[in-house]
């Protein structure tokens, strides 16, 4: 290399293709001319020469020598201890394994470990919610409740009362021991789904079709995922079940417009049966109403009978003692007594029987007919007075009293 810079310049300069410092193809000086004061690329060569003598001055030897291999194990050391540095992510927890087997579990942030292949680290996400759809499959970027594709060895399952439904529903679960669910189960999705099925056939073969189809489904969520979960925890699976959801409870197609028939003519029944018991509502209370007010009408009736029985008879009973007291003067009193009561709306005659050869007689109605307008239209506040009128004589005939 020394026979090469000889006259200065580059590798090429003092040599057969240039001189005096010039450019490898005979050029002069870079300084020299207008374009030599601009900035220059660094020189490879150099660059490698300098490196070259740093090594030299290192390792005299060279690479060969002792020193130079501790040198460059040590190196290697250093750069096999970095690569046991790691990274947690807030949602995930470092599990440690060494040799294949658990060691420890760390916690996000950045975590060191012995380097491949003594210990790696695995990273499950323990928070994510992650879901599984047992009886149907959504495509990739559809919205929830479209683009549905249907599998009916799934959805198909038998009720309590022996009839069939189609049973749409997804299970939610988070990892909660990531040591059991790393090394206890080997496809946590698969054997979710296979213990989810299992849960709701085993509930929805316990439930009547009525209720699977209308107010129950509440109850088959909650029983599906507390089974699913006893099961899940028999395995040591170190999953939990955060939610089970029904996406559709129906009949099979082939029988689900028989279904809503039936539904309709339950509903009209139900109608029906309300109408009723809102006019038995309405009925009842006036009929009850009605029975007591005739109650409480035959209790006065009865009371204000008894009550007049007993005053007559106690008007009986006192008449009868001043009967037995006075008999002639009260014989005479109840005469009369009960010819004014008889006679007190009657026309009268009245006939004097001291009369010889006529018949008296005294017009007492016509008598209170003239009397009564004269009272009316009378400005005078006493009676007037009625002048009676002459009485008629009557001759008797001959055959009469002589």
């Amino acid at each position: 290399m020394g026979t090469y810079n000889q006259g200065g310049g580059g590798p090429w300069g003092g040599g057969p293709w240039g001189g005096g410092g010039g450019s490898p193809w005979g050029g002069g000086p870079r300084g020299s001319g207008p374009r030599g004061r601009g900035p220059q690329p660094p020189n490879i060569e150099d660059l490698i020469r300098r490196g070259q003598d740093q090594i030299r001055r290192l390792l005299p030897g060279g690479f060969g020598s002792g020193r130079g291999i501790g040198l460059v194990l040590a190196g290697l050391a250093v750069i096999w201890l970095f690569t046991g540095l790691y990274r947690v992510e807030p949602d995930e927890v470092g599990v440690v394994l060494r040799f294949g087997e658990y060691n420890r579990t760390t916690q996000p942030g950045l975590n060191w470990h012995l380097p491949s292949p003594i210990e790696r680290v695995l990273t499950p996400k323990v928070t994510r919610v992650n879901r599984v759809e047992v009886g149907f499959r959504a495509g990739e970027g559809v919205p929830r409740g479209g683009g549905l594709r249907q599998v009916p060895e799934e959805a198909l399952m038998l009720t309590g009362d022996e009839n069939i439904v189609d049973i749409n529903f997804t299970v939610f679960w988070v990892i909660k021991d990531a040591q059991q669910y790393l090394f206890n189960i080997r496809a946590p999705e698969a054997t979710v789904k296979a213990a989810a099925e299992s849960a709701m056939r085993e509930v929805i073969g316990r439930t009547p079709i009525a209720l699977a189809l209308a107010e129950g489904k509440a109850e088959i969520e909650a029983g599906a995922r507390r089974l699913l979960q006893e099961v899940l925890d028999r395995y040591e699976s170190g999953i939990e079940i955060t939610q089970v959801q029904l996406q559709k409870v129906d009949p099979p197609a082939q029988v689900i417009d028989a279904y809503r028939d039936v539904q309709r003519a339950r509903a009209d029944q139900e109608r029906e049966r309300n109408q009723a018991e809102a006019y038995r509502n309405d009925i009842v209370p006036r009929a009850r109403g009605e029975a007591v007010r005739l109650e409480q009408e035959a209790e006065a009736y009865k009371q204000e009978i008894v009550a007049r029985a007993q005053g007559d008879t106690q008007r009986f009973l006192s008449i009868y003692e001043a009967y037995k007291a006075a008999p002639e003067i009260t014989r005479q009193r109840l005469f009369l007594e009960t010819m004014e009561e008889v006679l007190k709306g009657t026309q009268k005659v009245i006939i004097d029987p001291a009369a010889e050869g006529i018949v008296p007689y005294l017009p007492l109605p016509e008598i209170r007919r003239q009397s009564a307008p004269a009272t009316g239209t009378s400005a005078s506040p006493s009676a007037p007075r009625i002048q009676s009128p002459s009485v008629p004589q009557v001759q008797q005939p001959s055959g009469g009293r002589q």
